[in-house]
């Protein structure tokens, strides 16, 4: 079976794209990554709905991207704030692989907002894919992409 043959229903950038392949919710993603926490920081940063805030928050929350954690300002109701959890974490390198090009192909002539570096040595952190085996960096040219045991034919 070949690529074209196989069916593009398990596939995983097709599932991801699912849960966070819409604009709102990669902002929101952004901040969360940022330290952005709560309902009105998100609201007036990312300047969208509140109604879309909202539901895709809910989103979020339900794919366990974020999670809640409730607080409570003196003399107000509780709310909620919005954390990252350890899923949501792992989804960093993909907003640095974003970050990292859309400084290369979309950056106007003001700069980036973000310089983001190493803590310990104060470098540049770029986002590679590498052997896990060698550790050795790797292009296009370099990886052999073949079906594997989740691949079906299309229907």
């Amino acid at each position: 079976m070949e690529w074209l043959e196989a069916s593009t229903e398990n596939c995983p950038v097709q599932r991801t794209l699912d849960v966070i392949g819409e604009k709102w919710t990669l902002l929101i993603l952004r901040d969360a990554v940022n330290g952005v926490r709560r309902f009105d920081d998100f609201h007036r940063h990312i300047g969208l709905s509140e109604a879309v805030l909202s539901d895709r928050l809910r989103k979020l929350t339900a794919a366990g991207i974020l999670k809640t954690t409730p607080y409570r300002e003196p003399g107000t109701r509780s709310r909620n704030e919005y954390r990252l959890t350890r899923k949501g974490w792992d989804l960093w390198p993909v907003l640095m692989a974003l970050t990292q090009w859309g400084e290369m192909h979309t950056l106007g002539p003001e700069g980036p907002v973000l310089d983001i570096r190493h803590t310990d040595c104060d470098a540049p952190v770029r986002v590679t894919v590498e052997c896990t085996t060698e550790h050795t960096t790797l292009t296009p040219r370099d990886v052999t992409a073949r079906l594997a045991t989740g691949a079906h034919p299309r229907s």
